[in-house]
């Protein structure tokens, strides 16, 4: 069994260049890591091989039984209340894997995105499709919780494709990666480390190419102007104008000259140049480098005149049966809090305590877990109306966190990590003196979080940033908070 794609394209409607395509690719059983920068069209890709979108040109082939997870954990999946009621026992071996408690299932809108995640996934694996298409599925997850999605997607035996910025997770699942590089998707054998590996060397076999083209193109226009030089002084000599009309001698070797063709050697090496000028410069056209966008730009936000950003009292914090118990906390103007705990801890409860408690005329910018529709629509139409120098500002920034800034002014349907970056570009252009980024890194692909490691370590003020991702902590200088179960209750300890 297998899936093949056949030069698939499409193009959403009012949009200008195509989301995806053409794209020819082979899914055998097992699973196919599906790789690349934000906005690429990985999520228009797998909805295409799924069959939840019909391709503008191409095939899909054959029709099989198709499920796809998607991105967004607080949409509950439509056959959760089934699942909920099998007590059979594949059913109750996949809540096992995924440690999902059977009460969970009871009450999804109040339970933390990790939560919902693990439902999702179990939902997913319990209807046993042919083609499972898993969109992020480490987004919310803890270390532990995303061992154990591990585990239970290396035991889906139908053909699987994996859409995911999480390298552990592609590394343990993957066969053979599809990744997006130079405006189109190749597929590529192994694990991701092994395709993102050979696609390295391939991207700096064509820059070392591409500078050589760059050095022989300047070669040969510097020789170019020198050979035009000796021919306009060889046609000057080869003038009689500026010999004496009784300079018999002169015009006798003039002549000679001509006949000979040895006056005009110059000029016909220069203009043999040209030719040669315009071979080197179709060799630096065809020398392409996938283009990035990742980068560095100018500093955005400012220290808080104020001594104290945020105090909260000790005490307990609640929801409904939920406790977390908090020490006295403090955020001055440069203070830099990365909050870290499992699932289900408190973590966003405590943000927006502490949000409440903010100074009064402290700048804030904040990014939410998750983004509703209603903020995505804002966000694109105050987008569309700022003053173009604004605009410009705006789309820097998200360019230097590695997207492609004309996405969002062609008015395509932007991805999850395309909006994510756009909130925190028109909040960080007013110069904040407090960044809220919870669970920032979800939906980012790996240029993407680099790029948001290297804006906030050098932020001038102060940050409490919420993340699950490993390589970002330790990358961060500054105040480690981390929420840990304690019996009954939950602990914050700083």
């Amino acid at each position: 069994m297998q899936l093949n794609l056949t030069n698939i394209t499409y193009t959403y409607p009012g949009a200008s260049n195509p989301a995806v395509g053409p794209v020819t690719a082979t899914f055998p059983q097992g699973w196919t890591g599906i790789v690349g920068d934000n906005g690429c069209g990985k999520t228009t890709l797998a909805r295409l091989a799924c069959g939840l979108v019909r391709p503008d040109g191409g095939a899909v082939a054959p029709k099989l039984f198709s499920v796809y997870c998607q991105q967004d954990s607080s949409v509950a999946p439509d056959e959760l209340e089934d699942f909920a009621a099998d007590w059979g026992r594949e059913a109750q071996e996949v809540r096992r894997v995924l440690g999902i408690e059977d009460e969970w299932l009871w009450r999804y809108d109040t339970l933390s995105g990790g939560q919902q995640k693990r439902i999702q996934i179990g939902c997913a694996l319990w209807r046993r499709p042919d083609v499972l298409v898993m969109d992020e599925p480490t987004n919310d997850l803890d270390a532990t919780t995303r061992r154990q999605v591990t585990e239970a997607l290396a035991s889906f035996s139908g053909i699987g494709l994996l859409i995911s910025h999480d390298r552990s997770l592609l590394d343990a699942l993957v066969s053979q990666c599809l990744l997006f590089a130079g405006g189109r998707f190749t597929l590529r054998p192994g694990t991701y480390s092994q395709a993102a590996g050979q696609a390295g060397q391939e991207r700096s076999t064509a820059l070392r190419e591409r500078e050589k083209a760059k050095r022989e193109k300047r070669r040969l226009e510097a020789e170019a102007a020198r050979r035009r030089v000796e021919a306009d002084r060889a046609q000057a000599k080869r003038s009689a104008r500026k010999l004496d009309k009784h300079d018999s001698d002169g015009r006798e070797r003039l002549g000679r000259a001509i006949v000979s063709g040895k006056d005009g050697v110059a000029t016909k090496l220069s203009a043999s140049m040209a030719g040669r000028v315009a071979k080197a410069d179709e060799a630096l056209q065809a020398a392409t480098v996938e283009k990035r966008y990742a980068g560095r730009f100018r500093s955005y936000g400012e220290a808080a005149s104020a001594k104290t950003l945020i105090h909260q009292e000790a005490g307990a914090l609640s929801a409904g049966d939920f406790a977390l118990d908090v020490p006295e906390l403090w955020i001055g103007p440069t203070d830099h809090v990365v909050l870290t705990g499992d699932n289900g801890n408190g973590k966003s409860l405590l943000v927006r305590q502490l949000l409440s408690r903010c100074h009064e005329g402290v700048k804030t910018a904040y990014v939410p877990q998750e983004v509703s529709d209603a903020v995505r629509t804002e966000a694109l139409a105050k987008l569309a109306q700022l003053a173009p120098a604004e605009r410009g500002r705006v789309l820097a920034i998200v360019g230097g966190l590695n997207s492609d800034p004309e996405r969002l002014v062609d008015g395509a349907d932007i991805s999850p990590g395309e909006l994510k970056k756009l909130l925190l570009a028109e909040q960080l252009v007013e110069d904040p003196n407090l960044l809220v980024l919870d669970e920032p890194t979800n939906h980012l692909d790996m240029g993407s979080i680099d790029a948001l490691g290297a804006l906030l370590e050098e932020f001038p003020g102060a940050f409490l940033l919420v993340t699950h991702d490993e390589s970002l902590q330790d990358s961060l200088e500054g105040l480690h908070w981390r929420i840990e179960r304690k019996g009954p209750r939950c602990r914050l300890t700083v």
